[in-house]
């Protein structure tokens, strides 16, 4: 059985100052960790035998995932095009928080969504990706909007209730 998976699509290359700020602190961040890991890394090695050393196996695997995350910034963070998200407007684009409400059983549901890039996404501060259906479909839409779509075969009817331009 082959462990071949297709490649991603890739995601859309926009992303917001404060995104992109974050990302280049974490490069940053990255290569002093990694200064520290290859030193301990040295440490575990010349310990002795390295078939049962736990800390060197640790330390390697750590080395690893580091290397990996920094490969992936260089090679991202020159391809990101930064968009300053304006305030104002009345319709949604990228960097807009939205209010949305659902009627659903008799209650309603209210959800506050900001649109951001692929590198942003964050379900704890509400950040949904540009690329997610819920984000394609609010694009463009206007307060009092009805937005449709369909998840897991089930199709969700939400109102735009405010659009908000946050200055971070």
């Amino acid at each position: 059985m082959s462990r071949y998976r297709p490649p991603a699509p890739r995601s859309s290359p926009y992303i917001t100052r404060a995104g992109f700020d974050r990302l280049g602190q974490e490069q940053n961040e990255l290569w002093l960790r990694r200064r520290d890991v290859v030193v301990a890394l040295s440490a575990a090695a010349a310990e002795g035998d390295r078939s049962e050393n736990a800390e060197y196996h640790y330390r390697k695997k750590e080395l690893g995932g580091i290397d990996r995350r920094i490969r992936y910034l260089q090679k991202r963070l020159p391809d990101l095009e930064v968009v300053d998200c304006l305030a104002g407007g009345d319709q949604v684009r990228f960097g807009a928080e939205v209010e949305l409400e659902m009627q659903s059983l008799n209650q309603s549901i209210n959800k506050l969504v900001r649109i951001v890039g692929a590198d942003e996404i964050d379900p704890l501060t509400h950040r949904v990706s540009i690329d997610s259906p819920l984000a394609r479909a609010l694009l463009g839409k206007r307060v009092d909007d009805e937005v449709q779509i369909e998840v897991e075969g089930q199709k969700l009817n939400w109102w735009v209730l405010a659009i908000r331009w946050p200055m971070d």
